[in-house]
């Protein structure tokens, strides 16, 4: 063979490829049909099998408590598969022994549809797995890539992007289909044979994929570094910087210190991810709980209330080019930069204005109404450019504001802010459920309730993001190397 035919052969998409694919789309297939029906499955087979309306607010509550609570810890187990890849086992190992439990947890679903705490433990496993691998499967992406490839691996993150919306797509289509025809068993018992099949998919490609060992634990990490800074800060004071005195007291590198500095800025844009997050996710919950009591009639046909959701992620990929290509110029042209943190601040006001159109649509029902579902529809294509303008853009800003050491934290701890604004989520449902404090915010109040509290964090961002210190490292490790 040629040096020439060598090169092409290098510099061609690696042949690891069509397995990440194939694993990504069967494995997002899988959880978002167990998401497409958990909420109306939750309220009919186990806490208002009846229907009595005197019931139904409660077993609403105890529904989106639970779907909540699952989403909880599928966003907080990232931060532990990542230190478990990164430290101890390297990325190919956690995905393919992970996805094993995965696929036992969709099992141990699929046989408990008539039982809540054995369904309970499915659930909490495939949290557990779905999560633990997350922070894994983008990162490996990138492990198959090298020098004489790397122009490829923006298309590849593009596939990989396409893929993910595509199992989600065709998922919250085909479920609730199935939920309506056959019942909770095959609903669920599908999303497990895709989880076995994603799981086989990527085991056949090991002989294909780069493997990147784990490079075990490092002392200058962001956990320990923090954990000094803040014994740090009870000890005597000195004239010399808080952050010279830690890095010469336990000899911290400079780079170190910068990296965990920046990490702290990025950190106080982050902090308002959590209220996005605990108002984005009800469109997946209490969304569709909302859906079974509107007119669903589209152009002659009746859509099931589950899959009212397929328009977030159809909407999602139709808006970034539309906003890429087209909005965000047009305002660069008026001579308004769209800067990442004005996109941010953006998002969250549409985000407040599609919960209003939420709470509109929830006080006609409360008043005996039943609204068309061209309302909420409006509601997911106006939420859609909001998650574009916060998410999209939180990540670019986590991406370009740190360091290449600290760019995996910040992504775990990006997915920690959509954990904590599901624990909220969880936390006011269940005081609903048990008659707490919540429950006086039922019906279209419970909405009104969420519009009030990002409105707080809305005002308070214009003020904070004003003062935010930037300094971006996109390029400036390549020149220091």
């Amino acid at each position: 063979m040629s040096e020439i035919q060598r090169e092409v052969i290098k510099t061609g998409m690696p042949k690891a490829v069509p397995f990440i694919i194939g694993n990504e789309a069967a494995e997002r297939f899988s959880f978002y049909g167990i998401r497409s029906v958990m909420s109306t499955f939750l309220v009919a087979q186990f806490f208002n099998p009846t229907m009595n309306p005197l019931l139904q607010n409660v077993a609403e509550a105890k529904s989106n408590e639970m779907v909540h609570m699952f989403v909880f810890f599928a966003y907080l187990a990232p931060m532990v598969g990542g230190i478990l890849a990164d430290w101890f086992f390297g990325k190919y190992k956690v995905i393919l022994y992970v996805s094993i439990i995965y696929a036992i947890g969709n099992l141990v679903l699929a046989l408990s549809t008539h039982n809540l705490t054995l369904f309970s433990i499915g659930l909490i496993v495939i949290a557990a797995a779905a999560g633990g691998i997350k922070s894994c499967v983008s990162a490996n992406v990138g492990d198959q890539f090298d020098k004489s490839n790397e122009h490829l691996l923006s298309k590849m993150y593009g596939w990989f992007y396409f893929t993910i919306n595509s199992g989600s797509v065709l998922s919250t289509l085909l479920i609730p289909i199935v939920y309506n025809k056959w019942g909770a068993q095959w609903a669920f018992g599908i999303p497990g044979v895709l989880m076995c099949l994603a799981t086989i998919i990527f085991w056949l490609g090991r002989k294909q994929y780069v493997k990147v060992p784990p490079s075990g634990i490092k002392r200058e990490n962001f956990v320990m570094i923090s954990f000094w800074a803040i014994v740090q800060l009870f000890k005597k004071k000195t004239d010399q910087p808080f952050w010279e005195r830690l890095g010469a007291k336990h000899n911290f590198t400079a780079k170190s210190i910068d990296g965990i500095q920046a990490v702290y800025r990025i950190l106080m844009i982050f902090a308002f991810t959590p209220i996005f997050w605990a108002l984005w996710d009800q469109n997946l919950s209490e969304w569709v709980l909302q859906a079974t009591k509107l007119d669903r009639h589209l152009f002659g046909y009746e859509l099931l209330p589950e899959q009212i959701q397929t328009f977030n992620p159809l909407f999602l990929v139709s808006m970034i080019p539309v906003l890429t290509y087209g909005i965000f110029p047009l305002f660069e042209k008026m001579g308004i930069t769209p800067t990442p943190l004005r996109k941010i601040g953006a998002g969250l006001f549409l985000t407040t204005l599609t919960f209003v159109i939420i709470a509109l649509i929830q006080e006609s029902i409360d008043k005996g109404g039943h609204p068309t579902v061209w309302w909420q529809i409006l509601a997911y294509l106006i939420l859609a450019v909001a998650e574009i303008l916060v998410s999209v853009t939180c990540l670019e800003y986590a991406y370009t504001h740190s360091p290449k050491s600290m760019k995996s934290t910040m992504s775990a701890l990006y997915l920690l802010g959509i954990s904590l604004g599901n624990y909220f989520d969880s936390l006011v449902n269940k005081s609903i459920s048990n008659n707490g404090f919540f429950a006086q915010y039922t019906g279209a109040k419970y909405y009104w309730l969420f519009i009030g509290i990002i409105t707080v964090f809305f005002v308070v961002y214009l003020f904070i993001s004003k003062s935010l210190p930037e300094k971006s490292y996109v390029g400036v490790e390549e020149i220091e190397g």
